[in-house]
């Protein structure tokens, strides 16, 4: 009879997780409670543990009583977060331990834990102090890559953002670092090698699989020829070739990303040397890739870690997905406040059909910021290893927008090195060449880049502090003595309507054909899907 006893609690006690909402109390998401739900209590289960006491990215956007340079806010940034971290994070590391868990990973970013835990354990995690939230360490999947065939010139999406008037200036990106997180990037590539920053800290892979920069897919090595690539092939391929680039690996080899492993790659943005008392970390930060299974929500995961660095002086921008025509189709990351989206637009400057639409699912804004070439983009390619360092692609998607925009800002950044990030965002949208109805819509944004008129607002409102700092201010900096190009965009925007400058020199109105074929930048050549010299 004892025995039956004993037998009958060890079963209730293992089907005590099956019983829907049983785990529902506390601290628990209401996805793990479900996945709980139609599990054993001695089966595992990949988990995210986050704390109540968060770091408010907002305290460090306030007035402070001394200047800081962005690097200075950085480091006291990293230093705040890491300090929170070792406070909160102690007691809960022993209790994970005691109970068995396996892969336990801390990360400061957000003042959380990742690891695989025994599903009876879940419930002691959640109701300990200071535990604000327990949930699952989701999968975020690899993005489609159209590769065809495409009859644009090489070089058509590069003039299209006039990026080679400002290398004319003597502005190609130099001095500027700019972090891919992807799915890594082929350093074998003749436009890409000589362009890695190199170094234990310009290489990240949290998943432990290379220990130098590699890509297993080839998106990642696409983007980067967007952002970086040079010319060795005799056609221009990148937008800011004098830039640097360093990569985090978020994807496995299997294309799968872990929340887990995102938060770890946006913390190691945030310090590659993994040293507060250094700034090491770039000033840009391109991402082409987002929670594309969960189109038209605000899934707020990576929220924090996106305002920590906007905080810290880091220009983050996405693509802004393949889910469109139809509206509402925004996605996370990149429909947050804090980042900057970008969609896209094909040679005769019509939105594409794929490009996703706003208004953003988190809080209703325009959606995308603005757009850029995404159809038929010729860029470097997997070399195998060094086989083919000469291999390029053509690609389309909005992955290959994104890294319009964030080479855009390379230029800027180089041109006038003291431009602040939330500075970027607002020149390249006030500057942007309006491509629908007059003013800024849910197709195309606020517009196309245009990287000359952005350079020339730059510099005219252009201001100076009492301590000789410049600063950018759209209202102008006479304390309104000046209308200031905020005042009169909107007026610009109706009286140009659909005339977009000729990226040559003079204007070309488009609205009656777009796409004309007269368009210099628009002339059509035979260009193959892939090459490669043996």
């Amino acid at each position: 009879m004892r025995k039956s006893t004993s037998f009958i609690t060890f079963l209730l006690a293992g089907m005590i997780w099956l019983v829907p909402g049983s785990v529902a109390a506390g601290n628990i998401s209401s996805d793990l409670a479900a996945r709980l739900a139609r599990m054993r209590a001695d089966e595992m289960v990949d988990v995210l543990v986050y704390f109540t006491d968060q770091l408010d990215a907002k305290q460090f956007s306030l007035p402070q009583k001394e200047v800081l340079t962005a690097g200075e806010k950085r480091i006291r940034i990293n230093k705040a977060l890491r300090s929170k971290a070792v406070q909160a994070q102690a007691k809960l590391k022993q209790l994970l331990l005691k109970n068995k868990a396996r892969n336990l990973r801390s990360f400061w970013i957000v003042n959380g834990l990742a690891a695989t835990v025994p599903v009876a354990a879940i419930q002691q995690i959640a109701s300990q102090p200071g535990v604000a939230r327990v949930s699952i360490d989701g999968k975020v999947k690899l993005p489609e890559t159209t590769i065809a065939s495409a009859t644009a010139d090489v070089a058509w999406n590069i003039n299209l953002t006039l990026a080679p008037q400002l290398w004319k200036q003597g502005y190609d990106g130099s001095g500027i670092v700019i972090g891919i997180v992807d799915t890594g990037v082929d350093m074998e590539h003749q436009d890409l090698q000589a362009r890695w920053r190199g170094g234990s800290n310009s290489w990240y892979d949290p998943n432990g699989e290379h220990l130098t920069p590699y890509d297993p897919d080839g998106h990642g090595t696409q983007v980067a020829g967007i952002l970086v690539g040079g010319d060795v092939s005799g056609s221009a391929i990148g937008m800011a070739p004098g830039a640097r680039w360093i990569a985090v690996k978020i994807f496995d080899d299997a294309g799968n990303a872990s929340y887990s492993d995102i938060h770890l790659g946006f913390q190691w943005l945030l310090d590659p040397d993994n040293d507060p008392v250094t700034d090491d970390a770039p000033q840009l930060v391109n991402n082409s890739w987002g929670l594309n299974g969960l189109v038209g929500q605000c899934i707020t995961e990576f929220q924090p870690d996106i305002q920590l660095l906007q905080a810290s002086g880091i220009a983050v921008n996405f693509s802004a997905g393949n889910g469109g025509p139809n509206t509402g189709t925004s996605i996370s990351p990149a429909n947050y406040p804090e980042s900057f989206a970008v969609g896209g637009i094909d040679a005769a400057l019509l939105v594409t059909d794929f490009s996703s639409r706003g208004p953003s699912a988190c809080g209703g804004a325009v959606y995308p910021a603005l757009v850029a070439p995404a159809v038929d983009i010729r860029t470097a390619d997997l070399t195998f290893g060094g086989l083919f360092p000469d291999s390029y692609a053509t690609v389309s998607g909005t992955s290959f927008a994104v890294p319009h925009i964030t080479g855009a800002m390379a230029l800027l950044k180089n041109a006038r090195p003291w431009i602040t990030a939330a500075d970027l965002r607002q020149v390249l949208t006030l500057s942007a060449d309006d491509l629908e109805a007059p003013g800024p819509d849910n197709d195309s944004g606020y517009g196309l880049v245009n990287v000359v008129q952005a350079l020339n607002l730059l510099d005219s409102h252009t201001c100076t502090d009492a301590s000789g700092h410049f600063y950018f201010n759209s209202e102008g900096c006479d304390g309104g003595g000046q209308p200031g190009f905020k005042a009169i965009a909107p007026i610009m925007h109706l009286l140009l309507g659909r005339m977009i400058p000729n990226r040559h020199g003079a204007g070309s109105f488009l609205s009656s054909v777009p796409g004309n074929s007269s368009s210099p930048w628009l002339t059509p050549t035979h260009e193959v899907s892939y090459e490669s010299t043996i």
